[in-house]
C-alpha cells in the first residue's frame, strides 16, 4: 500500500511558520517544535479538493491531516491521514494506518464494541418505555381533571359563604338545618376529591413502579458500559505502541500512567509521526484540518492546532529526536519599527495576536517577541488583528507606553487602513457604513448586525479597482470592533459582498488566505509627541 504522495509541482519551498506543534522532550526538557506551514496548508487544500469530490468523506465530519517528509535520498513527500475510523474501516489504502496494537486488541474490542452496542439498544428500549407515555397522558388527564373539580369546588365554596352570610334572617331551627346541609356540601366535595386522587393513584402507582425499575436498569448498564468503555481503554493503552525520533518506542500507557481519553493515539498528528519516525522519514511541516458536517466547535475546511486533551501530551515524546525549531528568530524580519518604548511587526496571516486560552493556541506575536526581545516580558499588543488578517500590529514595552497608546485609539485618534479583496463586485464605489455589531456569547467570535443589542461600528470605505469578478477596496475603520470589517463587508444591510478567503462568514472560494490587510497605521509617539505613520506593502 502506497501511502507517500509526490509533491505536486506547482508548490513552492515556503516553509514560514502559521502554528507551531510542539511539546518538551521527556529526557531533555528542551521545547521542540514542528511548523504548519504556508506549504502545508497548500497540500492540506489540495488534499481538500480531493475529499469534496468524493461523497464518502462527506458522510461524517472528523479531522484530517498531512505532514510533509523528507525522504533519505532527500526527495519531499506528503502522508495523508484521518482520525478515528473512516466509515468504519481503520485502514484505508493511500492513507497513514493506524497505530500498531490495535490488532492485539481486535477480539476483545470486537466482543466489548458489541456489549455497548447492545447496553446502548437496550437504554434505547428503557427510554423509550410505553409506560413512560402512559404515565405521561394519564398524569395530564388526572391533573386537568382535578383542575376542573377544583374550580368547582372553589365557586361552590364561595356560594356556601354567602349563603351562610343570608342565614342571620332565618329562625334558629331553620338556621341549623341550613348550615348542616352546608357542611355536608362541604363534605361532598372533599369525599369527591380523595376518590378521584385515589383512582389516580391506583392508575399511576404500577407505572410509576415499571418506570422506577426500568431507570434503574438504566442507572446500572450506564455504569456498565462506563466500566467496560474504561477496561477497553485501558487495554487498547497497553497495546498501543508509540515511537520517536530517537528509535524510542513505548505504549501510551506507559507514557501516560495516570490515563489518557478515549481516542488518544488515534488522532491524526500521532499516527502521522509515528509513521514517519517507524520509516526513517524525516518530518518538515504538518497541517491538520476538518472536513464534512460542521460540529459544534469545528467548521469544514478550518485548520487546527493539537487538541489539548489527545494529541497535545504526547506531542514532547512524539517530536523527541527533531531539531528544535525557533519560530523567534525567524520572526525578528518582521519588525517594521521599533523605539525603547514600543515596537510594530507585520503580521503574518494565521498567527494569532495574543497567547489563546488553551495550549495548542500559545503561539502568537507577543509570545514570539517575548521570546525574541530582551526587554520583552511587559510587552502587551495595543489592539488585535484576526488570526487570518495580515498587517501592522503595534505593541508596548512597559504599561505607561501600553496606556497611552491604548487612549489613542480609544479616542479614535489613530488613523488605520486596510486592503482587501472582495470575492464580488460592490454598487458604490465609496461610502460609511454605520451597523452596530453583537457577539452571541455562545457562538464566539461570530459577530452579527443587531440593532438593539449591537455596539456602534463605523467603517468608511473606498473601492480602489475592480479584478474580474472581484472589488479590490481600502476600508477605514473609525471603531475597532471584533470582525468589524469582515462583517461590514458580508452584511446585505453593508456591501453585501464577503472578503475572499473568509470562510467564517460566508465565502466558498477555495483560496489560502483571508484577503485582508492592515496596510497602514499612524498615530502620535506617545513619549516624542512625533507624528509615526507606518506603511507595509499589501502581499496579495
Amino acid at each position: 500500500m502506497e501511502v507517500l504522495d509526490r509533491l505536486s509541482h506547482l508548490m513552492g519551498d515556503d516553509l514560514s511558520a502559521n502554528y507551531w506543534y510542539e511539546g518538551y522532550c521527556l529526557q531533555s526538557g528542551d521545547l521542540l517544535r514542528l511548523p504548519r506551514t504556508l506549504l502545508a496548508e497548500t497540500i492540506a487544500r489540495d488534499l481538500m479538493q480531493e475529499l469534496a469530490h468524493d461523497e464518502l468523506y462527506s458522510r461524517e465530519g472528523k479531522m484530517y491531516g498531512i505532514l510533509l517528509v523528507e525522504m533519505p535520498t532527500g526527495e519531499r513527500r506528503v502522508l495523508k491521514a484521518f482520525s478515528g475510523l473512516l466509515n468504519g474501516q481503520s485502514v484505508v489504502d493511500c492513507w497513514v494506518p493506524p497505530i500498531p496494537g490495535r490488532e492485539q486488541v481486535a477480539l476483545d474490542e470486537a466482543q466489548t464494541l458489541a456489549e455497548l452496542d447492545a447496553i446502548k439498544q437496550e437504554l434505547i428500549t428503557l427510554n423509550q418505555l410505553p409506560e413512560r407515555q402512559l404515565y405521561d397522558t394519564a398524569y395530564q388527564e388526572f391533573e386537568q381533571q382535578l383542575q376542573v373539580m377544583s374550580d368547582r369546588h372553589r365557586q361552590r365554596k364561595y356560594q356556601r359563604q354567602q349563603k351562610r352570610l343570608l342565614l342571620s334572617e332565618i329562625s334558629q331551627t331553620a338556621l341549623t338545618t341550613a348550615l348542616a346541609q352546608l357542611e355536608e356540601e362541604s363534605r361532598q366535595d372533599g369525599m369527591e376529591k380523595r376518590r378521584l386522587k385515589q383512582e389516580r393513584d391506583k392508575v399511576l402507582q404500577p407505572l410509576e413502579e415499571a418506570i422506577a425499575t426500568a431507570n434503574a436498569r438504566i442507572q446500572h448498564l450506564k455504569q456498565k458500559r462506563k466500566s467496560l468503555s474504561r477496561q477497553l481503554q485501558t487495554q487498547m493503552h497497553a497495546a498501543y505502541s508509540l515511537m520517536n525520533f530517537l528509535g524510542q518506542s513505548v505504549s501510551l500507557q506507559q507514557l501516560m500512567p495516570s490515563g489518557l481519553p478515549t481516542g488518544t493515539g488515534d488522532c491524526c498528528a500521532p499516527k502521522l509521526l509515528h509513521y514517519a519516525a517507524t520509516h526513517g522519514l524525516k518530518p518538515l511541516a504538518m497541517a491538520e484540518f476538518w472536513w464534512g458536517s460542521s460540529s459544534q466547535d469545528k467548521i469544514q475546511g478550518e485548520f487546527y492546532g493539537a487538541c489539548t486533551e489527545r494529541c497535545q501530551p504526547l506531542m514532547g515524546f512524539l517530536l523527541s529526536g527533531l531539531k528544535s525549531h525557533s519560530s523567534t528568530l525567524d520572526f525578528g524580519s518582521n519588525v517594521i519599527y521599533e523605539d525603547e518604548w514600543l515596537i510594530a511587526v507585520n503580521k503574518p496571516t494565521g498567527l494569532l495576536s495574543v497567547p489563546g486560552r488553551y495550549l495548542d493556541s500559545q503561539d502568537s506575536v507577543v509570545s514570539r517577541l517575548r521570546h525574541l526581545l530582551p526587554d520583552g516580558k511587559m510587552l502587551a499588543a495595543v489592539h488585535r488583528l484576526d488570526q487570518d488578517t495580515s498587517g501592522i500590529l503595534l505593541l508596548a514595552k512597559d504599561r505607561q507606553t501600553y496606556s497611552l497608546l491604548s487612549q489613542q485609539f480609544q479616542q479614535r485618534q489613530v488613523y488605520k487602513v486596510y486592503e482587501a479583496v472582495l470575492a464580488g463586485v460592490v454598487g458604490t464605489d465609496a461610502g460609511i457604513i454605520d451597523l452596530p455589531l453583537w457577539g452571541d456569547p455562545k457562538n464566539r467570535p461570530y459577530q452579527q448586525v443587531d440593532w438593539q443589542r449591537g455596539k456602534p461600528s463605523v467603517t468608511q470605505y473606498r473601492a480602489i479597482a475592480k479584478e474580474g469578478d472581484y472589488t479590490r477596496i481600502k476600508f477605514f475603520p473609525l471603531t475597532g470592533r471584533t470582525h468589524q470589517l469582515r462583517v461590514h463587508a458580508a452584511d446585505m444591510q453593508g456591501l453585501g459582498v464577503v472578503i475572499l478567503g473568509d470562510r467564517f462568514y460566508g465565502c466558498t472560494t477555495g483560496v489560502s488566505r483571508l484577503y485582508l490587510h492592515a496596510r497602514e497605521l499612524r498615530f502620535q509617539h506617545p513619549h516624542s509627541g512625533a507624528t509615526i505613520h507606518l506603511h507595509v506593502k499589501t502581499p496579495f
